[in-house]
C-alpha cells in the first residue's frame, strides 16, 4: 500500500520529533548542571566545617562578606540596573591564636587556583605553616569561585574582576582588623591564584610589599595554544570571557600579566618546574625573560623535573616544605619587622 502521507508531512514531522528530542535533552542537561551547583554548595559547607578540624587549634577562623564591583553581566530584575549593585564576596580569615591584637601584623591575601574551583583544605597545611609564622591569612572566593551556586559561578572575570575581589579583600582587612599592618601586606598564589598575584601587583603596585607566584598562569595567549579544545572552549564561553584569543588577542593580553610586568614594583618571587603538565614551564621562562628586559629586580628558581609537577611545592615530601621554606624566607625578609602598636 502506497503511504498517503506526503513527503512535506513527513518531512515536518521528522522535523518536530528531533526539536522535541532536543528540548528532552537541554531539559535533562539543565538538571545535570543544576545537581553538580547543588553539590559543589553542600561540598563547600562540608568544607567549612573541615577547616576548623584542619587549623582551629592554632587559627581563628571566620568567613565574612564585602563586595567588590558589580557583575557587569549580572541580570537586571524590577528595573533595578544591575550597576547598582556591588558583588558580593565571600572570604576566609585565618588570624593566629594568641597573636598579640595591640599591635599590628603582616597580612597575606591567598587566591585560591583553579578555573572555577575554591580555596578548600587541600591548602590546610599551607595555612597552618603561615599561622606558626604570625601571618593574618584572608583568603578571597573571588567571582567564579565554586560553591555558591550558579550565579556565583557564571560571574567568573578569569584575569578581570576577580583581581578587583581580591584587592577588595584587602581593602577589608585594612579597614575592619585593627591588628593589620596596612604597610605589610603580601599576596602569594600559585597557578591561577599566581596570576592574580601578578596582575594585583601590576595594577595596585602600592597595596603589596611582597609577592609569590608559583607555577603562574602568564600568558593566556601562549596557554590556550598549547591546551585542549575543551579548555579553549571554557574561555571562550558566553559567560566567561566570550571569544577566542584569534578574535580578539588585545582582550587576552589584557588578562596576561607578561604583557604588564613593567608596572610591577613590589619584590616578587617566582617558582616553576620543568615538568609541569599543567601550566608549561615556557609560561614562566618568558615572563621571566619580560622581567629582565623591563629591567626588575627580582628572584626566580625554576627546578628540574621537581617531584610532584604543577604541585611540587604544595604537597607533603621533604622536597615541598623544603621550597617553601625558601618562600617563608622570602615573605619574613619583606613582611616581618616588629610589630607595631596599633
Amino acid at each position: 500500500m502506497i503511504s498517503s502521507v506526503s513527503p512535506v508531512t513527513r518531512a515536518a514531522d521528522a522535523a518536530a520529533g528531533e526539536e522535541c528530542l532536543s528540548r528532552k535533552i537541554d531539559a535533562i542537561a539543565g538538571k545535570l548542571e543544576n545537581a553538580a551547583f547543588e553539590r559543589d554548595v553542600e561540598q563547600k559547607k562540608t568544607d567549612d566545617v573541615l577547616w576548623f578540624h584542619k587549623v582551629g587549634d592554632i587559627a581563628v577562623i571566620d568567613k565574612v562578606r564585602y563586595t567588590g564591583p558589580p557583575d557587569p553581566r549580572g541580570e537586571e530584575t524590577y528595573g533595578i540596573a544591575n550597576a547598582r549593585h556591588p558583588f558580593v564576596v565571600w572570604a576566609y580569615v585565618f588570624v593566629p591564636r594568641g597573636l598579640d591584637r595591640s599591635l599590628r601584623h603582616p597580612v597575606l591575601l591567598f587566591p585560591h587556583g583553579g578555573v572555577h574551583a575554591s580555596f578548600d583544605t587541600q591548602s590546610a597545611h599551607i595555612v597552618r605553616e603561615l599561622m606558626l609564622q604570625g601571618y593574618v591569612v584572608i583568603a578571597p572566593e573571588y567571582r567564579g569561585s565554586t560553591g555558591y551556586g550558579e550565579a556565583y559561578h557564571k560571574a567568573i572575570d578569569y584575569g578581570g574582576l576577580e583581581v578587583d575581589d581580591i584587592v577588595e579583600g584587602r581593602n577589608w582587612a585594612v579597614a575592619a582588623l585593627p591588628f593589620v599592618d596596612p604597610d605589610r601586606v603580601g599576596i602569594i598564589g600559585w597557578s591561577h591564584g599566581g596570576l592574580i598575584a601578578l596582575l594585583a601587583a601590576e595594577r595596585f603596585p602600592e597595596m603589596f610589599k611582597a609577592v609569590y607566584a608559583g607555577v603562574p598562569v602568564t600568558d593566556l595567549i601562549a596557554r590556550l595554544g598549547y591546551s585542549t579544545q575543551d579548555y579553549r572552549d571554557l574561555f571562550s564561553a558566553p559567560y566567561h570571557i566570550g571569544k577566542t584569543p584569534h578574535a580578539d588577542v588585545a582582550e587576552y593580553q589584557r588578562r596576561s600579566p607578561i604583557y604588564h610586568v613593567d608596572k610591577i614594583s613590589a619584590p616578587l618571587l617566582i617558582h616553576s618546574t620543568t615538568n609541569d603538565r599543567d601550566v608549561h614551564v615556557l609560561e614562566v621562562e618568558h615572563l621571566i625573560q619580560a622581567l629582565k628586559a623591563a629591567g626588575k629586580r627580582f628572584e626566580h628558581r625554576i627546578y628540574v623535573d621537581a617531584p610532584g609537577g604543577h604541585a611540587f611545592n604544595r604537597i607533603d615530601t621533604p622536597a615541598a616544605v623544603a621550597s617553601r621554606k625558601e618562600i617563608y624566607a622570602f615573605l619574613a625578609k619583606h613582611l616581618r619587622r616588629r610589630a607595631e602598636r596599633s
